[in-house]
Order: structure tokens, then C-alpha cells, then sequence
């Protein structure tokens, strides 16, 4: 394969971590074998220290400060992001765009091999032509979303041409609409389908204004938001998806047939190299989530990041005097069914770790725990390290404790428990390692014997519930408050699995509350920084960020990059205000 960095960019210095295609299943299948590195990459670009991380930090939803001096410093990447003072040689920005960069070049790669067996009559690979060409299309909007660019090019030993704004947005465009009646509908939610094309375009449209303006005020048409529409209509009256009534569950090891999801990347315990880092990435170090496979592995988190105080606030703010994990089932579900006693023994006792007794664990066997997901606050329940091995009750189950803080430097290690805190920020008391509510949103996968392979939990790209969100969001900005406020609802009360816990309707609805209800559905997801700027929120202030030059609604192209396009005039030129 041809770098599309080196080739393109001219960036020596950019080398692809190739990963063997028989990970996903292409053997001698020349069609296979053409569009399985190009789908299963996208677990690479989504990776939590490439483009998942770049989106998460740089956004009100989450911080990752330096813990307890010791973890997560990396050079001040992730601080520098969440305080917008991104520089072009910012790593987190860099491995993000080189990873977009080559998982478009495994795009064109397959497009040329698919292309001479297309123009032969192979129909199988006809349509692995179109949804090569679809998800070209996705990642170079990933590409202009982020950094303003997105990349033309039709041969590897061509030169790209460099796309901004209005053209850019003209391009993608017509990669969609070349393949949208084509492609068949049939293979999802793993690969594109007609509907995720169709969701493509409705994104496309509802972002147009920003991206045709990318540091002024957006102007949002009829025209886009008509589109938006007609597309979200298509999607939503074919009746081929429906909402879970169980929110967890589209995160769970068995997601690929929940009939919510349009397209998602197709774990299911195939790829070895991934992806459980949505998972792990934000969860406490002492949490062992999967202890049927220890000591051999631990599958524990990595004290990375935080939710901000504020995104947290969002949702104290829409609940007023009820706790929202009683409110909303998205918020919380509490799967560490801690017996009454042992709360209340919890709740009686100070310190905590020296005067545990005899009601201070519960037992469960090894295979049924599972931990609290959603948004986890204050003490963590789970298996506690013994003396060489996790600590047992008399029947041979584990012992579920409160997780004692067994990593960082901090006050509390080895004397205290887990006790995750609102306050989480760059101080030397807020970047402790058990600081900041934390997501939970992804499920350990059972098949993930090490939280780093075999996961087979799909990685959720695109659902239902956005394309309700988009409709919405379309009918509001068209003065259609009716509309939008049936289909927020429609979202809203569909979480029935745990009646008590659903929320209930809304009353009304304006730009501010949808705002606030996409965060709430779409957390941990990706989405919210460019809902933070297409919302004009992205010059606000948030925890440890005060930042409001509209010129870091994008980021800065790599030094890499720029250096090594430097011998083509005019090719590649830094975005402003780097």
C-alpha cells in the first residue's frame, strides 16, 4: 500500500502501523480482502488517542488533566486541547489527522482494486465499489469537520487536490449522491448501506452552514434543513430500525443485532487489535471489569477522562431537585446490585477502609459481574486484589467490595476507596486519580479478555435515535417547534427497559434544550464538539478552558503535513490563527 501522508502530503516522518487485512476475515477473497483493511481501520482512526480523543477533550464534555503528576501528561496534549491552545505540532492533533488521512487511503486502495472487477460485470463488487467510495466520502467529512479540508483524488499516483469549504462540501456531497440509489440495504449495520448514505447526507447538510463559514455565523437554509428532512424521513418511514428500549444495551457485547443501529464498526470478537478503549479509557485503574480472566489479565481502566463539572450540570440543571440517575435512563444503570445493608453499613462508617466488617462485600460469580455504567459518581463497587488473586467468598464467587484507590500518588492510595468526585480540573486536588465522574458508556466486552482486543462490542457510528435528533434539529431551525418537540419526545420516552427511569416528555422545546438533549443522548459519542460550535457554544467557557477565538473551531493542519507539502505552492496552507 501507498502512504497517502507520503504520497500525497509528502510527510516521510508518517508511517502506517499496518494491520494484517486476515484480522478481518479477507483471506483469499479479492473483494473481501479489498474492503476489510479500509472498514477495519476506522477502529484505528476512532481510537481514544487519535480522533475519539480529539473530539472528547476539546469539547465541554470531558477533561483529561495530569494525574496526580504521574498519568496522562503526554507531552500536555490533551490539556492544551481542552484548553484550546492547539498548536500545529500538538501529538493528539497529528496521530487524528493521520489516521483519518490513511484510513482514506485504504479507501482509494480498494476502490482501485474493486474498479477493473466493477467494469468486468462483478456485481458483488459493484457494490463493494459504492460503499468504498461512501465511506471515502464519511471519513473526508470527518477531515472537514475537524480541520477544513477534505482531499480529491482518484489515483494513488495522482496528486490530491485540496478541497475548502464550498467545494469541499460539493465533493462529499457527490460521492454520496453517485452511490445513494445504488447501494443496496442489505448488510448492515457493519458496512454502509443505502440508510447510512442517506444519514451521511443529512449530516452533511445539517453542518453545511458551518462548514461553507467555519468562523463566522452560520446561515441555516430551508434548502440544507429541507434536506435534512427528506433524508431523516426516508430513514425513519422505512420502519427498518427501531429505538432500544433498553439505552445500554446498544453499547453491549451483542449490539450488532440491535435493531437501532444503522451502521457501526463490526467488532464481534474478530479485530485483535481493538476496541474496548471507549470502554477502559475513562474508568478507574482499581476497577477489574471482566475478573474471569484474571490474574492473567486484568481488564481495568486507566484513570483517563473526566466528566467536566459543567457537562455535568447540563443534566442537574434539566432535572432540578430529582437526581438525574432516577430521571433518565441514559444517565445511569446500576448493575452492582450492593445489598441495603451493606449501603447503609457504607454510608455509617468513617474512615472507611478501617473499619470494614463483615457486611462490607457481597458475593457474585466471576462471570456474572458487571459494572455500573452510564455516568459513575462517588464509591465504586468491584473485586478487590488479594494476596495473588482476587478476593473470594467461602463458595469459591468473588467478594464485591467498595474498589479501594490503589493507583496514583494521592492521599487516598491504599487508604481510602474509588470515590469519584465532581470536582475534576488541573489543580493538584482535581487531577487526583479518583477526580471526575467518569463515562461508562461501553460495556467490557466478554469476549475482551485484556480491555484491548477481541472486543465484541460494535463501535457505534451511526443510530436512530441522530437521525430523530437531526429531524428535529431541521424542523426546529425552520420554526417548526411542534415537530421538533414530537421527535425529541419520540427519543426521550423510548428508554422503557426501566419504566422508572424514563424520562418523561418535554413541554417545549428551543435550540437550547435540543442542545442540551443531544448531549444527553449522544455522550461518549463523538458529537458534541461539532454540536458545540454548529450551536455557537464553542467559545464559551467551561472547566479549566477560556478560550473564545473562533478561530480553534478547527484544528491546526500537523507541521507534518504542512512541512512536507512546503515544496508545492500553495497546496496545503495552515488554517488561520496557527
Amino acid at each position: 500500500m501507498v502512504l497517502f501522508g507520503l504520497l500525497v502530503l509528502g510527510c516521510t516522518d508518517l508511517v502506517e502501523e499496518r494491520i494484517d487485512e486476515t484480522e478481518f476475515g479477507a483471506e483469499a477473497d479479492a473483494i473481501d480482502g479489498a474492503i476489510a483493511p479500509a472498514y477495519g481501520y476506522i477502529s484505528w482512526t476512532w481510537r481514544h488517542t487519535n480522533y475519539f480523543g480529539l473530539q472528547e477533550v476539546s469539547s465541554d464534555e470531558a477533561i483529561l488533566p495530569y494525574r496526580g503528576g504521574t498519568d496522562w501528561y503526554d507531552g500536555g496534549k490533551f490539556i492544551a486541547a481542552h484548553q484550546h491552545n492547539f498548536t500545529p505540532s500538538n501529538d493528539l492533533v497529528t496521530s487524528g489527522w493521520n489516521q483519518v488521512a490513511i484510513n482514506i487511503s485504504r479507501t482509494l486502495s480498494a476502490i482501485e482494486v474493486l474498479t477493473p472487477l466493477s467494469e468486468e460485470g462483478n456485481d458483488e463488487a459493484t457494490g463493494a465499489l459504492y460503499e468504498m467510495k461512501a465511506l471515502r466520502a464519511y471519513l473526508n467529512m470527518l477531515m472537514l469537520d475537524s480541520w477544513g479540508v477534505a482531499f480529491k483524488k482518484e489515483s494513488s499516483d495522482a496528486l490530491s487536490e485540496v478541497l475548502r469549504t464550498d467545494e469541499a462540501i460539493a465533493y462529499i456531497e457527490s460521492e454520496l449522491l453517485s452511490v445513494v440509489d445504488l447501494i443496496n440495504n442489505d448488510k448492515g449495520p457493519g458496512r454502509i448501506t443505502q440508510d447510512a448514505v442517506k444519514g451521511f447526507l443529512a449530516r452533511l447538510y445539517l453542518n453545511a452552514a458551518v462548514y461553507r463559514d467555519p468562523y463566522g455565523t452560520p446561515n441555516f437554509t430551508d434548502d440544507d434543513m429541507d434536506k435534512v428532512i427528506a433524508y431523516t424521513n426516508d430513514i425513519i418511514n422505512s420502519g427498518s430500525y427501531s429505538l432500544s428500549p433498553e439505552y445500554f444495551e446498544l453499547f453491549n457485547d451483542d449490539n450488532h443485532e440491535n435493531a437501532e443501529l444503522i451502521f457501526a464498526l463490526d467488532q464481534r470478537g474478530v479485530l485483535n487489535r481493538e476496541h474496548s478503549r471507549w470502554a477502559y479509557w475513562s474508568i478507574a485503574g482499581a476497577m477489574i471489569a471482566r475478573p474471569e480472566f484474571y490474574p492473567d489479565n486484568t481488564a481495568d481502566g486507566t484513570d483517563g477522562p473526566g466528566v467536566t463539572p459543567d457537562f455535568y450540570q447540563t443534566w442537574v440543571e434539566a432535572y432540578g431537585d430529582v437526581d438525574p440517575a432516577d430521571a433518565d435512563a441514559r444517565f445511569y444503570q446500576r448493575n452492582t446490585m450492593v445489598p441495603e445493608e451493606q449501603l447503609q453499613d457504607l454510608a455509617n462508617r468513617e474512615p472507611l477502609l478501617e473499619t470494614e466488617t463483615e457486611n462490607s462485600y457481597y458475593c457474585v460469580e466471576a462471570e456474572e459481574f458487571e459494572m455500573d455504567r452510564g455516568i459513575l459518581r462517588g464509591i465504586q463497587w468491584g473485586p478487590r486484589r488479594g494476596d495473588g488473586n482476587l478476593e473470594k467468598c467461602e463458595d469459591g464467587s468473588l467478594r464485591i467490595y467498595p474498589l479501594q484507590q490503589t493507583k496514583g500518588n494521592g492521599p487516598d492510595r491504599d487508604t481510602g476507596y474509588v470515590d469519584h468526585t465532581l470536582k475534576i480540573d488541573f489543580t493538584n486536588e482535581g487531577s487526583l486519580h479518583h477526580a471526575g465522574y467518569r463515562f461508562s458508556k461501553y460495556q467490557f466486552s466478554r469476549t475482551s479478555p485484556n480491555g484491548n482486543g477481541y472486543s465484541s462490542v460494535d463501535l457505534v457510528l451511526m443510530r436512530l435515535a441522530e437521525i430523530y435528533l437531526m429531524r428535529a434539529e431541521a424542523k426546529l431551525r425552520k420554526g417548526d417547534n411542534a415537530g421538533a418537540l414530537a421527535d425529541v419526545n419520540v427519543v426521550r420516552t423510548s428508554r422503557t427497559a426501566r419504566p422508572d427511569q424514563t424520562p418523561e416528555a418535554l413541554a417545549e422545546i428551543d435550540l437550547d434544550i435540543l442542545f442540551r438533549e443531544r448531549g444527553f443522548e449522544l455522550y461518549w459519542e463523538g458529537f458534541r464538539r461539532t454540536d458545540q460550535i454548529r450551536f455557537g457554544k464553542y467559545e464559551d467557557s467551561w472547566t479549566e478552558k477560556t478560550d473564545s477565538d473562533p478561530n480553534k473551531r478547527l484544528f491546526p493542519i500537523p507541521q507534518s503535513a504542512v512541512d512536507g507539502a512546503s515544496g508545492i505552492d500553495g497546496f496545503l496552507e495552515q488554517n488561520p490563527g496557527y
